[in-house]
């Protein structure tokens, strides 16, 4: 038989492979594990199924280059379809793009108005499907850059078309299972102003960006240390819109309205395969409204950050399970206030709520004067849920209480007595009980600290031998977990936690009081982790926090530090019931921190870079000598330091550009971090912080304009009432502004930053950082530091061996 006829006969079942990589034609289809790639290799379409869903399958673009499947945009969000294999995407007669389920019936269209017999879907390298004239490429009927999901790419829009009243704004999936839409928005200002909403269920806007000056949004004054982007917006006759491009082509870069009510920006890191959350707005968590839903109480310092409040549970558990809280709780108990047999029953009762952030939509009671009379007000309605009593006087509630904020540390907080039904309350039959069992808790407990002296004994003795023989380079202590888990009260007493692991108190047999850090992700054998410890334990410097020993048993990795009983330093620059460092103090602590990092960078036998420095990360001792943590730490969990970009949510503004752009990292990114604690050590406020007119300040802008006025005295924390040292103000300011320059090689090295602070090094006026976008500068203006006598001329450059030991007063033009 002549095989030609045959294979003109199958030619049709092949057609599906023949066709264009990145385009669907009338020809061919798409369906199960079949994809189309853009031209460049940068996108993905197909067919895929998101999270642990077992039965759901959706149409979504996707990257190429990204190991992780990271749908950008998702065709039939609202109506998956149960088979994949035999589901179909394909053109239909009318020439749009259509979605058939297993029963062949349409599930989702690009529902155009086409004019053509013949078109085309094609898969940009932007990520951008269009649907096209097969004839004219230039006709397009439809494109999924106008519909997008939840995911800004660059290149699209987000605003709207004054012709087709077309909205092109981004809706947050349900949950990170289900891409239906949620009940977070972002959309442009419908009113046509320059800025950009973020909306709970499409009504109620909760955060904005601020109008837009040509450069910046008001209220995200840090987009000016963001390189990577270059906005635009545009207001014409027909449409309104922002729209942006990454400078960098290599680098993977998105906006995302995630399913936490928070717009992200995030970035792909290549080498340690994962999405590194760059920005974020609102910046709290509990900042996004209703995030917790009806009765559920937000917390910052817990996680996860939502539950519901006593006497309610979830109203969907199985949502909840999933991240999305947005149902709420519902009472467990019903009020008894109008029901029919309320006269036989106990009457409701107030459970009392402090430290809280009030809820919205209160109603003021202004006839009412005392907290009696509130709370007899609000019992005596039985639509009443909740009331409060304050200095603004009584308010009340009534329905669902949406935004609680447990935890609450704003001048605002406030204490809310919350109705409940007099079950769900504590009765005086319980209380008998509790009274009991406190009884005979007590005897057992004495029995129980009998038992534990003796055993204590025993084990001290043992002990000693112990540790003898452990003792790492005859100074660390090789602790047992049990050893640490009984120190810690199991690990009870959390003093905090950052880009390495979580620190607990703890206190040793003789009474030693220490920090011990659980540490996470660390990778290495037993063997290295020990010899890396062992030479972290030798580094020693009075403001270095001092490593008493560790703990290695299999995947339990612990380090025990000594103890600072003053906390962290932004625990005493920001918290308003810390009282105000004086500016000595200030002043200081800015000289020895800059010590710590100069002994590190310079006088180790390895240079050792932190990559973490912020306000968290310097801790007091008793007479405020700062010590710096978690040095050496980046070493541990690997050279690619990905564990520390991936925990620096918030603390954006640390971060020097290197981070993002993906050059080398240098000594010269702990200077730029340092410099911007330095700002905050000034002002003490943080650098990024709300102002009174309700915009976002950022303070280094703000240092900037000052210095080029002559006007630094305003610069100082009001709370210090203008007591300070003027020239050591203006010294600390500008050298901050040389910390932060855009390029590493103008910034001092941190060794230069001692001998400026010590007064050794004068400083010159620096050129305005171009992230701040103040000032152009000119080469010429990249002069650091100038002879502090005529005598010492010689260039100081930074040292990262050992036998760098003495430091000379330099003059230096290129601020390296």
């Amino acid at each position: 038989m002549d095989p030609l006829p045959l294979f003109l006969l199958l030619l049709p079942f092949f057609a599906p492979l023949s066709s264009a990589a990145d385009t669907i034609s009338a020809n061919n289809s798409l369906s199960g594990s079949q994809t189309i790639t853009s031209t460049g290799g940068n996108f993905v379409l197909g067919f895929f199924k998101p999270g642990n869903s077992s039965s759901r399958y959706y149409v979504g673009i996707w990257y190429k280059k990204v190991s992780k499947i990271t749908p950008v945009w998702v065709a039939n969000r609202e109506t998956p379809v149960a088979d994949q294999s035999i589901s179909e995407l394909r053109i239909a007669g009318d020439g749009n793009l259509v979605l058939l389920n297993q029963s062949k019936s349409i599930v989702w269209s690009t529902d155009a108005n086409i004019s053509s017999n013949s078109t085309l879907a094609v898969l940009l390298d932007n990520g951008n499907l269009q649907l096209r004239d097969e004839s004219n490429k230039s006709q397009v009927f439809w494109q999924s850059f106008d519909y997008p999901t939840n995911t800004w790419l660059p290149g699209s829009k987000v605003g709207l078309n004054k012709v087709t009243n077309q909205n092109q704004h981004l809706t947050a999936w349900k949950n990170d299972d289900d891409p239906a839409p949620g009940i977070f928005s972002l959309e442009l200002d419908p009113n046509g102003t320059s800025q950009y909403f973020i909306l709970w269920n499409m009504t109620t806007e909760y955060w904005n960006s601020g109008i837009w000056n040509g450069q910046i949004f008001s209220n995200v004054p840090e987009m000016t240390a963001n390189y990577i982007y270059n906005f635009e917006y545009v207001s014409n006759s027909t449409e309104n819109y922002f729209t942006y491009t990454v400078k960098d082509d290599t680098i993977i870069s998105r906006f995302v309205m995630d399913v936490s009510g928070q717009i992200k920006q995030l970035t792909w890191l290549d080498n340690s395969q994962t999405w590194i959350l760059f920005w974020s707005q609102p910046r709290q968590q509990c900042q996004v409204y209703s995030f917790c839903g009806s009765f559920g109480g937000c917390n910052e310092n817990a996680l996860p950050f939502c539950k519901c409040v006593q006497g309610f549970s979830p109203k969907s558990q199985s949502d909840w399970d999933l991240g999305d809280q947005s149902e709420g709780c519902l009472r467990n108990t019903p009020l008894q206030c109008g029901r029919s047999n309320s006269s036989r029953t106990e009457k409701d009762g107030f459970l009392t709520m402090s430290n809280m952030r009030l809820p919205v939509n209160s109603r003021t009671l202004s006839a009412v004067g005392s907290d009696g009379a509130c709370e007899a007000a609000c019992l005596s309605d039985c639509s009443c849920t909740a009331y409060s009593y304050g200095s603004g006087g009584c308010s009340v509630w009534h329905g669902d209480l949406l935004n609680l904020q447990e935890q609450y540390n704003g001048s605002d907080a406030s204490t809310l007595y919350l109705r409940l039904a007099a079950s769900e309350l504590q009765s005086s039959k319980s209380n008998k009980g509790t009274v009991i069992w406190i009884v005979v808790g007590v005897a057992v407990a004495v029995l129980a600290c009998l038992a534990i002296i003796w055993f204590m004994i025993r084990r001290r003795r043992r002990r000693r031998m112990m540790r003898a023989s452990k003792a790492v380079g005859g100074s660390l202590v090789a602790f047992r977990y049990g050893e640490l888990q009984h120190a810690t009260k199991n690990f009870s007493h959390k003093l905090g936690g950052g880009g390495f692991g979580s620190v607990f108190r703890g206190s040793l047999p003789d009474s030693t009081v220490v920090a011990v850090k659980k540490l996470e992700g660390i990778l290495q054998g037993e063997k290295q982790f020990r010899t890396e410890v062992s030479t972290i334990g030798t580094i020693q410097h009075v403001n270095l926090v001092r490593l008493l020993g560790f703990c290695s048993e299999g995947s339990k990795k612990l380090l025990v530090y000594e103890f600072m009983p003053k906390g962290s330093l932004d625990t005493q620059l920001f918290q308003s019931n810390s009282a105000a460092l004086d500016w000595r103090t200030r002043y200081q602590i800015a000289v020895a921190i800059a010590r710590g990092l100069a002994y590190l960078h310079e006088q180790c036998r390895d240079c050792i870079i932190h990559c973490d420095i912020k306000p968290e990360n310097v801790l007091l001792d008793d007479s405020f000598v700062p010590k710096v943590a978690d040095f050496g730490l980046a070493k541990l969990v690997g050279r690619d330091f990905s564990r520390v970009l991936t925990t620096m949510r918030g603390t954006r503004g640390y971060l020097a550009p290197e981070w993002i752009t993906g050059v080398a990292i240098t000594p010269k990114a702990d200077v730029y971090s340092y410099g911007m604690m330095l700002f905050e050590i000034v002002s003490g406020r943080r650098n990024l912080e709300q102002q009174e007119d309700g915009t976002a300040g950022f303070f280094p802008t703000l240092v900037a304009s000052k210095l080029k006025s002559g006007d630094v005295g305003s610069l100082l924390d009001h709370r210090l009432e203008g007591e300070a040292d003027l020239e050591e103000m203006e010294r600390a300011c500008k050298l901050a502004c040389w910390c932060i320059q855009d390029d590493e090689s103008c910034r001092p090295t941190i060794g230069q930053v001692v001998q400026v602070l010590e007064g050794f090094l004068e400083v010159n006026m620096p050129p305005i950082p171009r992230s701040l976008r103040v000032l152009a500068e000119t080469p010429e203006e990249i002069n650091f530091f100038y002879e502090f006598s005529s005598n010492q001329s010689s260039q100081t450059r930074s040292a990262t061996s050992s036998s760098s030991k003495t430091k000379s007063t330099a003059s230096n033009s290129s601020g390296v």
